[in-house]
């Protein structure tokens, strides 16, 4: 992950996901507010389970992607751990960043264990920065924070199942990680080839005032989304008739009641 590259790749994984969160629970949450236009139609719970099996299908293939990558890119250790003739470890930056991915590939095939595998880039992150320039030290934290209040949002849902806030909060967290590696990924590696003065204080009062940008940018798009996602759900049931409960399947029944129950 030491280049430009090595940081937009989870950037943009992130940013995906965040996106599919997004879209994903502002659908749920609007299909359930309007139970009474017969929004079970566009929401069964077995299109729902489908969703979440495409869902950490695609979460896992990201996962084996960034391993794959962060090993057998150039310069990758190509599993190797130790050099034996120079009796050293080999390029423990790119085995953290695969046990990172390593946990994102567990939290796809566990929901139970989203919460550990969501504060893993915490724990490494800690022991990641020994050594640094100032600002590099910098913008990892600033990363850290975004972690941290993800992996506070997850444990919280554990309690608060469907609880829209704070899915979308989630969601908006998960968008300031993607957005973020790619703003670490212009900072320490600038495509441009203009480098960045890692010890000027200034600049870390830009990165800062820049996190703040970036936090609030995930808000309103996370906020735009539920907005749009809500209203286009609303105008399609307005404009198709509701379907009569005496006229359903015994099936199809027991299928909206166990979409209330959600």
């Amino acid at each position: 992950m030491g280049s430009f590259k090595g940081h937009a790749l989870p950037g943009s994984f992130f940013v995906i996901g965040a996106l599919w969160w997004t879209g994903k629970f502002s659908f749920w949450h609007a299909t359930r507010r309007n139970k009474t236009l017969g929004s079970g139609r566009l929401a069964s719970r077995s299109a729902q389970r489908r969703l979440e099996v495409l869902e950490a299908a695609i979460m896992l293939f990201f996962s084996v992607v960034g391993m794959l990558a962060e090993q057998f890119a150039a310069n990758g250790p190509r599993l190797h751990l130790y050099d034996a003739p120079e009796s050293r470890w080999k390029d423990l930056m790119n085995w953290q960043h695969t046990t990172m991915y390593l946990f994102f590939s567990l939290a796809s095939g566990a929901s139970l264990a989203s919460c550990i595998c969501s504060s893993n880039p915490c724990f490494l992150f800690l022991y990641h920065l020994h050594g640094r320039s100032m600002l590099d030290v910098h913008v990892h934290q600033m990363l850290l924070y975004a972690v941290f209040g993800q992996t506070l949002v997850v444990f919280l849902e554990v309690f608060h199942r469907g609880n829209v806030s704070l899915e979308l909060l989630r969601s908006a967290l998960c968008l300031l990680q993607g957005s973020w590696f790619w703003q670490i990924g212009y900072v320490l590696y600038p495509p441009s080839g203009v480098q960045w003065d890692l010890t000027d204080h200034n600049n870390m009062m830009f990165v800062t005032m820049c996190f703040c940008w970036h936090l609030a940018a995930s808000m309103l798009t996370v906020g735009a989304l539920y907005c749009a996602t809500s209203c286009a759900v609303r105008s399609r049931l307005k404009r198709t008739p509701p379907l009569e409960m005496g006229l359903l399947k015994p099936r199809d029944r027991e299928l909206e009641s166990d979409d209330e129950t959600m």
